[in-house]
Protein backbone atom coordinates (compact mmCIF):
# COMPACT_ATOMS: atom_id res chain seq x y z
CA UNK A 1 0.00 0.00 0.00
CA UNK A 2 1.34 3.40 -0.98
CA UNK A 3 1.54 6.00 1.75
CA UNK A 4 0.76 8.92 -0.55
CA UNK A 5 -0.78 9.25 -4.01
CA UNK A 6 -0.91 12.54 -5.91
CA UNK A 7 -3.39 13.09 -8.75
CA UNK A 8 -2.58 16.09 -10.89
CA UNK A 9 -0.60 17.62 -13.73
CA UNK A 10 2.74 16.19 -14.85
CA UNK A 11 4.86 19.12 -13.66
CA UNK A 12 3.50 19.03 -10.12
CA UNK A 13 3.61 15.24 -10.19
CA UNK A 14 7.37 15.38 -10.78
CA UNK A 15 7.83 17.30 -7.55
CA UNK A 16 5.56 14.98 -5.59
CA UNK A 17 7.42 11.98 -7.03
CA UNK A 18 10.68 13.43 -5.67
CA UNK A 19 8.98 13.66 -2.28
CA UNK A 20 8.21 9.94 -2.41
CA UNK A 21 4.62 9.99 -3.63
CA UNK A 22 3.09 7.66 -6.15
CA UNK A 23 1.74 9.96 -8.86
CA UNK A 24 -0.93 9.72 -11.52
CA UNK A 25 -1.81 12.19 -14.25
CA UNK A 26 -5.33 11.17 -15.28
CA UNK A 27 -6.57 12.06 -18.74
CA UNK A 28 -9.76 14.05 -19.17
CA UNK A 29 -12.70 11.83 -18.32
CA UNK A 30 -10.62 9.43 -16.23
CA UNK A 31 -10.39 11.54 -13.08
CA UNK A 32 -13.05 9.67 -11.07
CA UNK A 33 -11.54 6.27 -11.90
CA UNK A 34 -8.09 7.54 -10.90
CA UNK A 35 -9.47 8.82 -7.60
CA UNK A 36 -11.14 5.49 -6.90
CA UNK A 37 -7.93 3.58 -7.68
CA UNK A 38 -5.87 5.95 -5.51
CA UNK A 39 -8.27 5.54 -2.59
CA UNK A 40 -7.84 1.77 -2.82
CA UNK A 41 -4.05 1.93 -2.56
CA UNK A 42 -3.08 4.87 -0.34
CA UNK A 43 -3.46 6.22 3.17
CA UNK A 44 -3.32 9.82 1.86
CA UNK A 45 -4.57 11.03 -1.52
CA UNK A 46 -3.80 14.54 -2.74
CA UNK A 47 -5.99 15.74 -5.61
CA UNK A 48 -5.16 18.88 -7.56
CA UNK A 49 -7.99 21.36 -8.02
CA UNK A 50 -7.85 20.81 -11.80
CA UNK A 51 -8.38 17.05 -11.43
CA UNK A 52 -11.09 17.63 -8.83
CA UNK A 53 -12.95 19.82 -11.33
CA UNK A 54 -13.32 16.76 -13.57
CA UNK A 55 -14.91 14.61 -10.84
CA UNK A 56 -18.66 14.66 -10.23
CA UNK A 57 -19.54 16.56 -7.05
CA UNK A 58 -21.18 13.62 -5.21
CA UNK A 59 -18.20 11.34 -5.92
CA UNK A 60 -15.70 13.96 -4.77
CA UNK A 61 -17.77 14.85 -1.71
CA UNK A 62 -17.95 11.17 -0.68
CA UNK A 63 -14.18 10.79 -1.06
CA UNK A 64 -13.45 13.96 0.92
CA UNK A 65 -15.77 12.97 3.75
CA UNK A 66 -14.71 9.32 4.01
CA UNK A 67 -12.73 8.49 7.16
CA UNK A 68 -10.17 6.42 5.23
CA UNK A 69 -8.13 7.33 3.26
CA UNK A 70 -7.59 10.99 3.93
CA UNK A 71 -8.32 12.87 0.67
CA UNK A 72 -7.23 16.49 0.37
CA UNK A 73 -7.52 19.08 -2.39
CA UNK A 74 -4.36 21.00 -3.28
CA UNK A 75 -4.01 24.08 -5.49
CA UNK A 76 -3.57 23.68 -9.22
CA UNK A 77 -0.09 24.66 -10.43
CA UNK A 78 -1.44 26.85 -13.22
CA UNK A 79 -4.20 28.34 -11.07
CA UNK A 80 -6.89 27.40 -13.59
CA UNK A 81 -9.08 25.74 -10.96
CA UNK A 82 -9.51 27.22 -7.52
CA UNK A 83 -9.52 25.17 -4.34
CA UNK A 84 -12.82 25.69 -2.50
CA UNK A 85 -12.62 28.16 0.38
CA UNK A 86 -13.77 25.90 3.22
CA UNK A 87 -13.55 28.62 5.84
CA UNK A 88 -15.92 30.87 3.89
CA UNK A 89 -18.29 27.95 3.32
CA UNK A 90 -18.38 27.08 7.03
CA UNK A 91 -18.94 30.70 7.99
CA UNK A 92 -21.82 30.91 5.52
CA UNK A 93 -23.39 27.72 6.87
CA UNK A 94 -23.17 29.11 10.39
CA UNK A 95 -24.70 32.41 9.28
CA UNK A 96 -21.55 34.34 10.08
CA UNK A 97 -20.54 35.52 6.63
CA UNK A 98 -19.28 39.12 6.53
Amino acid sequence: MAALVYLGDAVSAAGWRLAGATVQCPATGEEAAALDAACQQAALVLVSAAVAAGIASPVLRDALSAPQPLVLLVPDLRGQAAVPDLAARLLAQLGLEP
